[in-house]
């Protein structure tokens, strides 16, 4: 064979084989990928004959062959497996309750099963409601950040079912902000349900991949594993993004306020609105105190924001709407460009709550040593105070405080060791110390001075 047949003879081979390669790509990218829940003959055999209780919410969705999709829970009821119960994480069965609002147990209208909420105080299912199921099946649509709660309750889900002999079975699904890691690994001190483990803001895993990663690492309490089946997505790439069925929250209404997230965010410990009681929440952001912004709105109530942030106060920021980057990072510019516009003179940009002063008792720039000067700037303060506005501000503190305790669960509350930052104390403690001891007190200072105005 000469030199030029067998050129000949190469290129025939080079395009042979690009042409079976581009109709595999074709082939592979046509059809190629589905969902855990996607893949029914994968789950189903190892649901048979056992008793399930399905962790879920309005993103667990099959898409059929018509491309109509079907709640996971109607569809293995179709199939006959025997649910016994639905677990709900924050927002509910049907995703319709406001971020932070107390979810009750219940019944489901459409299938009569019952409903137990994952979220307040029942944040982990207990031995009783563990003891009639044998297979747990967890199938929601996660976000991919750390302060997303799907992954915390994922993990007491985890822990329970390890205590009580329970297999959990997860239907991975993809991950919006994955194939990058950005953002600061979470400080053991500041543990939380919107936080639990030593990961970055975005850690680019799938919720599948991080329930494997919960139970490789021993982050379950004591150590303990769980029996963990993961049925994977088909044909998934990291690198690429794929539409969100159905919002995870209420307030992620689409693929654009999924992706500014994780940057916008970081505005929801600041005097800034991120546009909850809006049509655009968390893709636009504003407040009553930003100048140089001309864009402007006002939060009311609505649908997932019943009493939202700033409510009917005129907010001037930034509309993202249009921002037309896949950010494949954290995007801090729009917190810094607030931070610099900010101009309050009562309050500062950054707020003053537990969540962002928990490991500092008293607040700055007080310690235990002078906590007695910041009584007196107290009563400064509030010496011409009314009884009746003193009142009111009582009851809507007692209020607060009842509706702050009541997201904890009873282990979060009075377990020792919960929280470092409380010093071999819990946090029930704290409660207490700072609400209840000091009403006491005060009673007590209270009578003693009517007897002494009485002797003279």
């Amino acid at each position: 064979m000469n030199l030029k047949a067998k050129s000949k003879n190469f290129v025939v081979i080079v395009l042979m084989l690009f042409a079976i390669n581009q109709n595999y790509k074709a082939q592979n990218t046509k059809n190629d990928f589905k969902t855990g829940a996607d893949q029914p003959e994968k789950y189903l055999p190892l649901l048979k004959n056992k008793r399930v209780g399905v962790v879920t919410n309005q993103t667990g969705l099959i898409t059929e062959t018509n491309g109509k999709t079907i709640s996971i829970v109607d569809f293995l009821k179709e199939k006959g497996i025997n649910i016994k119960k639905i677990f709900v994480p924050e927002h509910g069965f049907r995703g319709t309750a406001d971020a932070g609002e107390q979810i009750k147990n219940g019944i489901d209208t459409k299938t009569a099963l019952p409903i137990v909420s994952l979220y307040g105080k029942n944040k982990k299912p207990t031995a009783e409601q563990m003891k009639d199921i044998e297979v747990v099946l967890f199938d929601l649509q996660d976000v991919g950040v750390r302060f997303y709660t799907y992954i915390s309750t994922l993990t007491y889900v985890m822990e329970a079912a390890a205590e009580n002999g329970v297999e959990v079975i997860v239907l991975d699904r993809p991950n919006p902000h994955d194939g990058y890691i950005d953002g600061p690994v979470l400080k053991p001190k500041w543990t939380s349900f919107v936080g639990l483990h030593p990961v970055p803001v975005v850690y680019g895993l799938t919720i599948g991949e991080y329930g494997k990663m919960v139970n490789g690492e021993g982050w379950l309490k004591n150590k303990i594993k769980a029996k963990y089946t993961l049925i994977p997505m088909q044909g998934y790439s990291k690198q690429k993004r794929y539409p969100i069925l159905e919002k995870p929250s209420p307030n992620l209404q689409n693929d654009k306020a999924v992706n500014l997230y994780p940057s916008l965010c970081f505005f929801e410990g600041t005097n800034v609105s991120v546009g909850r009681g809006t049509d655009l929440p968390f893709q636009i952001y504003g407040s009553p105190w930003i100048t140089n912004a001309s864009y402007r709105f006002t939060p009311k109530p609505s649908f997932g924001a019943k009493n939202p942030f700033l409510n009917g106060q005129e907010c001037f920021g930034e509309n993202l709407s249009g921002y037309d980057k896949d950010l494949r990072e954290l995007n801090l510019e729009w917190v810094l460009r607030a931070y610099k516009n900010y101009k309050n003179p009562k309050e500062g940009f950054f707020l003053k709550n537990l969540l962002f002063q928990i490991c500092r008792f008293l607040p700055y720039p007080y310690n235990w040593k002078t906590y007695g000067d910041m009584n007196v700037e107290f009563w400064k303060k509030h010496q011409n105070t009314s009884l009746e506005d003193a009142t009111m501000m009582f009851n809507k503190s007692h209020k607060n405080i009842l509706k702050l305790i009541d997201s904890f669960s009873n282990e979060e509350l009075f377990s020792k060791g919960t929280y470092k930052w409380v010093g071999g104390s819990t946090l029930g403690s704290y409660f207490v110390s700072t609400t209840s001891s000091h009403y006491d007190w005060a009673i007590k200072k209270l009578k003693a001075h009517q007897r002494n105005c009485k002797r003279k």
